[in-house]
């Protein structure tokens, strides 16, 4: 199927009225019909879109419950590679699409685990990378933090779901989100790569992934460039791929609130910041990575790099290989950096 370019535009709200509040919990989700009146906190059809999405292969970023611009770019995504109009907006159409497709319950159980409340955890995370630099590890702050990220979901989210759980003691069942297991952290064999050519859009803040047929078999919003690091222009090719990287800061970048004048290496972690996957890019300093603040992507700019949230970039580490073809398109940021 091609990949149509869209016009991103705010989910809209197509009927007043909408009760302000409801229930949440996993019944409430999985029995989740379409609706155009919007639900606060929490909408419960929203969070089985964001699911459905996410399984498919559009991700929404975080899945929290809530209408935005990433949930409103991967529904237009999945629109436009499915013969729909491509308006961002869930519509009945778009709904019966992804239900068709819905499989087993959206929200499932999951018992938490020993490892899951064993860490070890970062408690206190600073705030300034060379303080960052004196750590031995920038592991999550919690268990909410590790859970809600392995489920793609915010915490806030994870917490309404579960309301009653302290998320301390193994055994305990919570609800979830039934999104893809993660992939191992092993980048394919180079000629046994599923994604050939990967596509950065600076303007619409995207990436999507094809394959050698032109397939598009993944699409993440992404945080990308800025007015002060731009991301490059042009065509690059993935020059490695790391898991659980260093990350390691070069003064001549001249990050805002750095003042180091001397390189400095902060240790590996989902809270380092390329999170736990670097797809390094032969352009120098260049790459495509996860980040620490998953509710961030798209809503902020970067240092010049391409940001994902930890579970896409990781999906995305594991379809590539040296040499996968990188396109930068569109011009970026024109505004000062928010």
């Amino acid at each position: 199927m091609r990949f149509h370019a869209v016009a991103i535009v705010t989910l809209a709200i197509l009927c007043p009225g909408a009760a302000s509040a409801a229930k949440l919990d996993a019944d409430a989700i999985n029995a989740a019909i379409f609706t155009s009146a919007a639900v606060k906190p929490f909408d419960p059809s929203l969070v089985k879109a964001e699911i459905l999405l996410d399984r498919a292969g559009y991700s929404p970023g975080e899945i929290d419950g809530h209408p935005g611009d990433n949930f409103t770019k991967a529904l237009a995504a999945y629109q436009g590679d499915h013969g729909l109009p491509g308006s961002g907006v869930l519509d009945p159409a778009t709904w019966d699409g992804l239900a068709a497709s819905s499989g087993p319950p959206v929200i499932v159980d999951y018992e938490i685990s020993r490892s899951d409340v064993k860490g070890p955890f970062t408690r206190h995370m600073p705030a300034k990378m060379e303080a960052m630099a004196r750590l031995r590890r920038l592991g999550y702050r919690n268990p909410v933090e590790a859970l809600a990220e392995r489920f793609h979901m915010s915490p806030d989210l994870l917490r309404a779901l579960n309301p009653h759980e302290r998320f301390r003691r193994a055994g305990h069942p919570i609800a979830v989100a039934a999104v893809p297991p993660p992939p191992a952290f092993k980048a394919p064999m180079p000629g046994q790569n599923r994604v050939t050519r990967i596509e950065v859009d600076k303007d619409r803040l995207t990436v999507r992934a094809f394959d050698a047929a032109g397939k598009l078999v993944g699409f993440f919003p992404a945080s990308i460039g800025s007015e002060d690091k731009p991301a490059p222009s042009g065509t690059l090719q993935v020059e490695d791929v790391n898991f659980r990287p260093n990350y390691t800061y070069n003064p001549k970048y001249k990050f805002k609130g750095v003042k180091a004048r001397r390189p400095f290496t902060i240790a590996p972690g989902p809270n380092n910041p390329v999170g736990i996957v670097w797809i390094a890019l032969n352009g120098e300093g260049y790459g495509i990575h996860g980040a620490p603040e998953p509710g961030k992507i798209s809503k902020r700019y970067s240092h010049g790099c391409v940001r994902l949230t930890n579970w896409d970039a990781l999906t995305l580490a594991s379809m590539v290989a040296k040499g996968v073809t990188v396109d930068f398109i569109g011009t970026g940021p024109t505004a000062a950096t928010p």
